[in-house]
């Protein structure tokens, strides 16, 4: 027998081993063997029927709790077993936490004493109340939002929908008492930042792990979050492969958006947002590498995830919302589905990897996208390769005042719209350095681009970085 998260065996007896009876306690209960040795073999203990007295009491006096000592004999040598069994409510050491964790124990504090004490009351971080924020102070844009995903997934009565936000949140068990709770303001409040430090999305583009290139943080409620993620990634960070199927055009991402979309709703839904760190993406040239910040479940390990398991939300108030919203499925598929995604469109098994405090998806490339091998649709016929696309368009935007996509493509030299163009304006729009003209009617025909603040500032660097 060796050692493990139910067994330690310890030489001889130090009061000090309350420590382990605690920790046992803590956890799933176990067994403090006394008068073994580090192989498990008997060495025997001298005072044993002394102690088969006093470590009960000190038990009972110093944990407040009950254990069952035994008294063992074996080739003449007596030994003791002491068992622990597990306790619901937490239990001290003096006002220490101790916790058995494998074949170790671990003095609990800070952030993981918050969330043992949170467990051991029936309760989760997401589940705190938190004052001086009240309903008025929601984004009713958040909460229509919902409304509309929630009346498409039909995971909510019509009925309910058509309340009051106050009688939709507290249906939605977003409520302690008059206070809303942390999950309420993680999923509607416009800045949960104020609340809750790193609760955003950081992105970044590198050349080498060292070498970062350019990089953009997503703020906001966690809906908004979700949906600028995938946005963002696709505007400016993932470079589609166009290819045709007849007249149809065709735009394939180096990783496939239903994955990318679920580990995304994932890492937002199951992030540990008493960490202070956010969700960070880190994007490369063949590859995607995103990372969550989270610890498995107790005795979970890679192969549980990547298994059929049970579902056991991290926030379960933030994923009853995005459950009800149709974003997501509470039966602990959601990395199956992220694999199955990834097999359907022929690209590379992600790899999950528990490390640095939290989890790490990483997405290896279509091989056609290695390295970042999209190319636009048609190139211009004679665009002046000493001149680049985005400071063209900027110097158009400049000296015409407003542009339709057309008339950009007519300036540049090309007969339509290139894939580099359309990407590059989604970009600007992104980067607010260019703007719609019809801002509430993006798609209008007559939509126009016109050149912002940023863009003016930026035209003028590209202009310095060309004379120099």
């Amino acid at each position: 027998m060796k050692e493990h998260q139910h067994i330690e065996w310890k030489q001889l007896w130090r009061d000090e081993y309350l420590k382990w009876v605690c920790g046992f306690a803590n956890a799933q209960g176990g067994t403090l063997m006394i008068g073994k040795g580090d192989r498990g073999e008997v060495v025997g203990v001298t005072n044993a029927t002394k102690l088969l007295e006093d470590i009960p009491n000190k038990v009972r006096d110093i944990l407040g709790i009950m254990v069952e000592v035994n008294l063992h004999t074996d080739q003449g040598k007596d030994w003791l077993e002491i068992v622990v069994d597990p306790y619901p409510s937490p239990i001290s050491y003096k006002g220490e936490y101790h916790y058995r964790s494998g074949s170790t124990k671990q003095e609990l504090k800070g952030a993981a004493l918050h969330r043992f004490l949170m467990r051991k009351q029936g309760r989760h971080w997401d589940d705190a109340p938190v004052p001086y924020v009240s309903l008025a102070d929601l984004d009713q844009r958040a909460l229509a939002y919902f409304r509309k995903r929630a009346t498409r997934s039909k995971r909510l009565s019509s009925e309910l929908l058509e309340e009051t936000d106050a009688v939709l949140i507290d249906k939605l068990h977003l409520m302690d008492g008059t206070y809303l709770k942390r999950a309420a303001v993680l999923l509607f409040h416009p800045d949960p930042e104020r609340f809750f430090t790193g609760a955003y999305v950081k992105i970044g583009y590198f050349r080498t792990n060292a070498d970062l290139l350019y990089h953009d943080e997503i703020h906001g409620d966690l809906f908004t979050q979700v949906n600028q993620t995938m946005e963002v990634l696709r505007a400016k960070y993932l470079k589609a492969l166009i290819s045709y199927e007849g007249l149809q055009r065709v735009e394939t991402y180096p990783v496939p958006e239903e994955a990318l979309r679920e580990a995304i709703l994932n890492a937002v839904a199951h992030k540990d947002y008493s960490s202070g760190a956010p969700i960070q993406i880190s994007v490369y040239e063949n590859k995607l590498m995103l990372w969550n910040d989270g610890e498995l479940h107790e005795g979970w390990t890679v192969a549980t995830l990547t298994g059929k398991h049970s579902s056991k939300p991290y926030n379960p108030d933030v994923a009853n919302a995005f459950f009800r919203a149709g974003m997501i499925e509470l039966w602990g598929r959601g990395i199956e589905h992220i694999v199955s995604a990834c097999r359907a469109e022929g690209a590379p098994t992600p790899e999950f990897l528990v490390e640095q405090g939290g989890l790490w998806v990483v997405f290896p490339y279509l091989a056609q996208a290695i390295p970042a091998t999209a190319q636009p649709e048609s190139q211009p016929e004679s665009q002046p390769e000493s001149v680049p696309l985005e400071r063209r368009v900027l110097e158009l935007l400049a000296t015409s005042g407003a542009l339709s996509k057309s008339a950009l493509s007519g300036a540049l030299g090309q007969k339509r719209g290139s894939g580099h163009l359309n990407q590059l304006i989604r970009t600007l729009l992104l980067d607010q350095r260019v703007a719609y003209t019809i801002p509430d009617k993006p798609q209008s025909r007559m939509q126009q681009y016109c050149l912002t603040e940023k863009g003016l500032a930026s035209l003028a660097v590209l202009r310095r970085g060309r004379m120099t």
